[in-house]
Parts: structure tokens; sequence; C-alpha cells
């Protein structure tokens, strides 16, 4: 999915989002905005990811949409 599609569609992602990775928090959610760049960084801060691993998780779960 490329990024103005997903920043298109962030409304109707964020509960999809929040079931995915259920520690991320409705602000987490609404700091996001859309920005894939800020999802990876909320996904590597709450779970303790590396960069590049948070990138992958996000991208794989993105393209299975």
């Amino acid at each position: 999915m490329n990024n103005d599609i997903f920043e298109g569609k962030w409304k109707q992602l964020k509960g999809s989002v929040q079931s995915n990775w259920g520690k991320l928090t409705e602000s987490d959610l609404d700091r996001v905005e859309g920005n894939r760049e800020r999802l990876i960084g909320i996904v590597q801060e709450r779970y303790g990811k590396s960069k590049e691993e948070a990138k992958k998780e996000v991208e794989d779960y993105l393209d299975s949409l």
C-alpha cells in the first residue's frame, strides 16, 4: 500500500491497526495521523523492536491488506 492510499484510508485502518498491535493506545493512533513513519516509530517504541524489525512488520501488515 503506497503512502497516499495509507494516508487517505487512515481513519478506516485505525481499528485494524489497533487490533493488530494491541499495545497501541488511541492517543498513539491519533499521533500517527496517517503517517507510515510515525506508525513504524510507535510500533518500535511500544514493542521494543529495532527500527528495521518495526518497519518490516508494518510493511508486511500493510501489504497483507
